[in-house]
């Protein structure tokens, strides 16, 4: 199968941090079908020579073990070709046609690694050149629309030229291997679907923690936020997969049949519950690493009055026969005080203690998904020390420790890669439906419309630490605590 795959935004951030390492690895493990083209289009005076130099230089950035040696690079380099253009300029999109029926493609995949605010304009563009054609794929990054009403505007436009099965909205974490396994554990396996309700869970956590700061995305993150970064997409979607029903199958419309479902049930916030359950914070100069890291409000490309929010912790719950009175709480934020991804499954105690057990002890379930890759089970269990044996009445903890890692080794498909690999075949499990996008946002709004009318602003945190204060004091209240905590 031959493909071409066009990279609209070809020397920005995304495309030599994340898709071209990607697109190299699947080369490198012979998963990248052969008779490809990689087509960078961008403004820049650049021909395929210099194209090629320009992401040749861009790899000495990537961690060592993705680095490609010269004879790989130049390889990979063969597949790579250039063409300046301007999205906003109609005369630009039939060169690209022209060059593209050079070749005349199985597969053509556009993806738009472009501002949110050209999506529009493009696919337009892209439809008047004809290149709509029953063979394109269409790739949008997040964000999607800063909200509901310009997400509905962004999707019906390139509904209004391609059809749904052509169209991938991508979140990097649903291709995650942590996420996959997510999956496999809770429908490829029979142990925990019994527990998997509210009889036996106490409460779920999601934790997406960074213990990096903006960094050179100051002004992008300024009108962005973590509300819309991570929890309308990335967080919602981790719920979705803790939370869905079984699929009647592994088809894509099944498994996003069944998330839209969730989101639908979650409870609307009222102005009762927005107070004390959604916590925002933004970080202040604090002790990192031994070093002193500056403030949100100082960092390059941030307004030194912004009222952005680095930090989102808020209290959730599912109206819904196997979810109702469970709390779901989601956390994210950047300069914390590590950098963790991980879900929590808290269970029930036992109904009837027969057994001394220490305070706070309890059956867990931690799932981890970065850096970490794997599964914690934590257990009580009959101790083996002296002082325990003339107690047999006590329990002491215990967990049995997956480590992903180790267990299929640390080289396994990344995210990017796994999804590019599935635009490229066709298949859409792993991205995110128009209803789906449409239903976040639905439930998300209310949030920032409280916060446009709460001239309070974020609550301050300092850098190295896990937020503020108000986040432990919400779950307090029901009386559970953060994982790092308990």
């Amino acid at each position: 199968m031959s493909f071409d795959l066009v990279l609209f935004g070809g020397t920005g951030d995304l495309a030599w941090r994340k898709l071209m390492p990607a697109l190299f690895q699947a080369f490198r493990h012979g998963s990248l079908p052969a008779g490809g083209r990689i087509l960078g289009v961008a403004r820049d005076a650049l021909d395929d020579s210099q194209y090629r130099a320009l992401i040749r230089s861009r790899f000495n950035e990537v961690e060592l073990a993705k680095r490609p040696s010269p004879e790989e690079f130049d390889r990979f380099a063969a597949m790579l070709h250039f063409l300046r253009m301007d999205l906003s300029q109609p005369q630009d999109y039939q060169r690209l046609a022209d060059k593209l029926r050079e070749r005349n493609a199985d597969i053509v995949v556009m993806y738009l690694a472009t501002a949110p605010s050209l999506f529009t304009v493009a696919c337009e563009q892209l439809a008047a050149a004809g290149l709509n054609t029953e063979n394109t794929r269409l790739v949008l990054e997040k964000p999607l629309g800063h909200d509901l009403a310009s997400n509905r505007a962004i999707n019906e436009t390139v509904r209004s030229v391609l059809s749904e099965k052509q169209i991938f909205r991508i979140d990097h974490y649903l291709g995650k291997p942590s996420v996959q396994n997510l999956f496999a554990l809770r429908f490829g396996n029979a142990l925990f679907e019994p527990l998997w309700r509210r009889e036996t869970i106490a409460n779920i956590q999601i934790t997406i923690a960074e213990d990096l700061g903006v960094e050179k995305r100051g002004a992008f993150y300024d009108s962005t936020g973590a509300l819309r970064d991570m929890v309308q997409n990335h967080a919602l979607q981790l719920l979705c997969a803790l939370a869905m029903e079984p699929p009647i199958n592994a088809h894509a419309d099944a498994i996003r049949d069944e998330k839209l479902k969730v989101l639908r049930s979650l409870k609307p916030w009222t102005p009762q519950a927005l107070g004390p359950d959604v916590i925002r914070g933004q970080y202040m100069s604090g002790k990192m690493g031994g070093e002193i890291v500056p403030g949100y409000r100082d960092e390059p490309g941030v307004n030194p009055q912004s009222m952005t929010e680095t930090f989102v912790a808020l209290r959730a719950e599912i109206a819904n026969w196997r979810w109702a009175g469970v709390p779901f709480y989601i956390r994210t934020g950047k300069r914390l005080a590590a950098r963790d991804a991980r879900i929590v499954v808290n269970f029930r105690p036992a109904p009837h203690a027969i057994f001394h057990s220490p305070l706070g002890a309890a059956n867990r379930l931690i799932i981890h998904l970065q850096p970490k890759d794997g599964l914690e089970l934590h257990l009580l269990a009959q101790g083996q020390d002296n002082r325990q044996a003339r107690s047999a009445q006590s329990l002491t903890p215990v967990h049995l420790d997956l480590d992903f890692d180790k267990r299929f080794g640390s080289e396994r498909v990344g995210a990017y890669e796994r999804l590019l690999l599935d635009v490229i075949d066709g298949r859409l499990n792993l991205f995110v439906r128009s209803d789906e996008q449409e239903e976040a946002w639905r439930w998300v709004e209310p949030i920032m419309e409280s916060w446009r009318n709460d001239p309070s602003g974020p609550r301050p945190y300092a850098a190295g630490t896990w937020g503020p204060s108000a986040a432990s004091a919400m779950i307090a209240r029901d009386g559970h605590c953060w994982n790092e905590e308990c």
